[in-house]
């Protein structure tokens, strides 16, 4: 026996999972690039020497609400150690987290979060270099598993930037 087409009860919709992460915005809160020696830097055309440093920190606004910055730090100086340029950007995003157990809180905010936002911080950094007369400066891409692991070794096990005191401002 069959049942026709329109006989067959329909299952009511199902909500779509809500999402772990939502990024709100992105921004560069603090560019910061020095040509010291300029236009002598230009000129010269040495190999230089590149210090670069990432860091990547957070800070709560609401429960489940923080800002994620990651800080990319980068330095060039001459073989003789005379300084090329100095860079320093601070790019961050506003996150909500979703219903997550509070062990994930760390990965997202640290590793996912970074992940989304380096790719923006890296042409930046690229187009302040080339803008500055130098060849772009095009980063790597970061292990922010790692940087995590280091965080956490740090920290002694506590998720680096995430406290249990409370709010500390609204977004």
């Amino acid at each position: 026996m069959s049942i026709p087409p329109s006989s067959v009860p329909t299952p009511p919709p199902q909500p779509a999972p809500a999402s772990p992460l939502t990024l709100h915005g992105q921004y560069i809160k603090d560019l910061s690039f020095e040509n010291p020696r300029a236009p002598q830097s230009l000129i010269e055309q040495k190999q230089p020497q590149l210090t670069l440093n990432v860091n990547v920190a957070t800070r709560q606004f609401e429960t489940k609400t923080f800002e994620v910055t990651l800080t990319i730090e980068a330095t060039a100086v001459t073989p003789e150690k005379e300084p090329l340029f100095v860079l320093e950007l601070v790019y961050a995003g506003t996150v909500t987290l979703g219903e997550v157990p509070q062990d994930a809180f760390g990965p997202l905010l640290l590793i996912e979060t970074p992940r989304l936002l380096f790719p923006f911080a890296r042409a930046i950094v690229a187009n302040a270099t080339r803008e500055a007369g130098f060849p772009p400066l095009n980063i790597a891409p970061v292990d922010f598993v790692a940087l995590y692991r280091q965080q956490l070794e740090a920290s002694k096990g506590q998720i680096p930037g995430i406290t249990g005191d409370g709010p500390v401002g609204h977004a």
